[in-house]
């Protein structure tokens, strides 16, 4: 049986380039669709685009479009070595959450607390070795190929470029009609980019650190009944056992050549708990 690591191995470092580029643009406009849908910011602050043949919104603040780009190129980093466990984008509570309200009414959670996290299991992922890290830039720099080019390196029989953006299309679909059904969140909101690596990974600190460790405070999701690439039959267990999340739902598991990750949704019990009190209130 040929394993995750056995097939991309055989993935040459210009086709994995190719492979990890395309889940970066993929990323980057799930990011803003989760923006748009959970109205982070206002709805006239996104443009309409496509992306894969399929209606998406992009916003066109030039600080937020640049904290995206460079926070897809932080995990990009983390993921070609392959230490990378989940992805996350985490959406927390306002630091203030009633702020023109005298006198200040009491919050049923702490501010910046977790509600929501759309979540991309990235255990599975192609990795590569490089011979160099100066290899390692010259490859991820390449985005600027031209197609003549880069036509030879998607004949690789793995790499099905057609196949790959009809998953990421499919995937965005189910997440946009995921967040049409979720209960909204208030306003003020704010999000971050979030990584949980591996066990044997090393935190990615150091002297110009871009991203900020933190302490797990509990363990992350264990697949059941996982088969693997063959099988594709995948039950993610649900963070209510562990505390943090009181209801999960699947949204798409992604399989095109040897790419393979799964994506889900998870509202946090303090997301239930806020809304409970905000409804109480307003029966008052």
């Amino acid at each position: 049986m040929v394993t995750m690591a056995d097939e991309s191995s055989f993935l040459p470092i210009d086709q994995s380039h190719i492979l990890l580029t395309s889940f970066n643009t993929f990323l980057t406009v799930a990011i803003h669709n989760i923006l748009f849908y959970r109205r982070l910011y206002p709805p006239e602050t996104f443009l309409s685009a496509r992306a894969y043949n399929l209606p998406v919104h992009q916003n066109r603040h030039p600080k937020v479009c640049t904290w995206i780009t460079d926070a897809v190129s932080s995990v990009a980093a983390q993921l070609s070595s392959g230490k990378v466990y989940l992805i996350a984008v985490v959406i927390h509570s306002p630091l203030d959450p009633f702020p023109l309200s005298f006198p200040p009414s009491p919050s049923p959670i702490p501010p910046g607390s977790v509600l929501e996290r759309y979540t991309f299991d990235t255990s599975h992922f192609p990795t590569w070795t490089t011979p160099s890290m100066a290899t390692h830039a010259r490859i991820l720099q390449k985005d600027f190929r031209s197609e003549v080019t880069r036509e030879p390196l998607l004949n690789h029989p793995s790499l099905n470029l057609t196949n790959l953006n009809e998953q990421f299309r499919a995937c965005l679909l189910k997440m946009a009609q995921a967040m049409e059904r979720l209960s909204p969140i208030p306003e003020g909101c704010t999000f971050t980019l979030a990584v949980e690596l591996k066990d044997d990974a090393a935190a990615p600190i150091g002297r110009h650190q871009e991203w900020i460790p933190s302490e797990p405070t509990d363990p992350p999701p264990e697949p059941q009944d996982r088969k693997g690439k063959g099988g594709c039959v995948t039950s993610v267990a649900s963070r209510a056992e562990t505390g943090v999340a009181a209801k999960t739902t699947p949204v798409r598991v992604v399989e095109a050549g040897p790419l393979w990750f799964e994506c889900w949704v998870e509202e946090s019990r303090a997301k239930v708990g806020l809304m409970e009190f905000t409804a109480a209130q307003e029966r008052v």
